[in-house]
């Protein structure tokens, strides 16, 4: 086996060819507030079923064969509440807790600077994408032997509008082009920490990772995501969790 690399599939275990991967270290943010969930609390605390939504999360990257190590970025009034549910998760892989910062980018800079030092390539996974799958980060673990930046996207179905501050239709794209970003999105460790520090620089402010690396002109690549894996983020969200989570149980 190569260093950082783990194989699975293959040989005559169901007829896959044998892939490889590379070993992952994953970020998840989780310093957010559940405002547009109608809560006062984080809403990734909020029980989704008979669990908080955080722990699904983690339940389903700590199942992928590829993650050797979790951070989970979170702001101090939390901390305690989400160590208690990670110690209930008990969990097969080591758990760091990282403080949050004002913004989501500003909250993955400081997770970058608490990677272990043995870290080469990361994935950065929102703690609300609760329904994805451990296959899907391992696709991701994939992806990340040929790129240097990725994420997991799914194609746009509905017709989408450009609209002005008035509200009127300015322009049409073309939805054969027009791919709706997910989560986990990966990259190489010193790749993203040059792009963030030029963000800095630049005051640039963006909403997901990769934007990082378009604006630094490093070509992000995508991973075919779930259609399942949305981001719970409202109370008609957290229906359909816990919908699709009931319809997966045995």
């Amino acid at each position: 086996m190569r260093e950082g690399i783990c194989f699975w599939g293959g040989g005559s275990q169901g007829g896959y060819p044998m892939r490889d991967r590379l070993i992952m270290h994953l970020l998840i943010p989780a310093a957010g507030v559940g405002r547009r969930m109608g809560s006062d609390r984080n809403k990734l605390l909020i029980p989704l079923i008979d669990r908080p939504i955080l722990a699904w999360t983690l339940q389903a990257a700590a199942s992928a064969s590829c993650l050797k190590w979790i951070g989970i970025i979170c702001q101090p009034i939390d901390q305690s509440d989400i160590e208690s549910m990670v110690k209930q998760c008990t969990l097969s892989i080591p758990v760091a807790f990282i403080q949050g910062g004002d913004t989501r980018q500003d909250s993955v800079y400081n997770g970058l600077q608490a990677l272990p030092s043995d870290a080469t390539h990361v994935l950065i996974h929102d703690g609300a994408r609760c329904l994805a799958t451990a296959e899907l980060f391992d696709r991701c673990a994939e992806a990340a032997l040929k790129a240097k930046g990725f994420i997991a996207a799914v194609p746009v179905k509905d017709t989408i509008k450009q609209v002005d501050g008035e509200g009127i239709i300015t322009h049409t794209p073309d939805r054969s082009q027009l791919w709706a970003a997910q989560t986990p999105q990966g990259f190489e460790v010193d790749l993203l920490k040059q792009c963030h520090d030029r963000g800095q620089k630049e005051g640039w402010e963006v909403t997901d990772d990769a934007a990082l690396l378009e604006k630094c002109g490093v070509p992000v690549s995508i991973v075919k995501g779930e259609e399942t894996n949305l981001k719970v983020t409202t109370p008609v969200d957290l229906a359909i969790a816990q919908f699709i989570l009931q319809q997966r149980s045995p």
